[in-house]
């Protein structure tokens, strides 16, 4: 009934997160504690629920955010892309001064 709700509730909430690991990466140029394989997990996550919303989509009748929460899946993982290319670009530098 209100399962789509939730799973949108759910996808954002998991979202908010991302931008914000993203533009500490950008800012400090260092990404020492992310692990690129829990990345690679979380994408194949958003794979298979974006495959699963195109195997079953919403019903036309549905409401508007139920019909459309694939494009909340595409958002997330494309912020988790993002993370892991940051991840793969700074690897090496050396840590900041005055981080910890």
């Amino acid at each position: 009934m209100t399962a789509w709700l939730f799973e949108a509730l759910m996808l954002l909430a998991f979202g908010c997160s991302w931008p914000a690991s993203i533009a500490k990466s950008l800012r400090t140029r260092f990404v020492r504690g992310k692990s690129p394989l829990f990345m690679v997990i979380v994408i194949l996550g958003y794979c298979c629920g974006i495959l699963h919303k195109l195997i079953n989509p919403a019903a036309p009748d549905a409401p508007l955010l139920a019909r459309h929460v694939l494009w909340l899946y595409v958002a997330d993982l494309l912020l988790v892309a993002t993370d892991l290319t940051l991840y793969f670009l700074f690897r090496r530098n050396a840590e900041p001064r005055g981080a910890r």
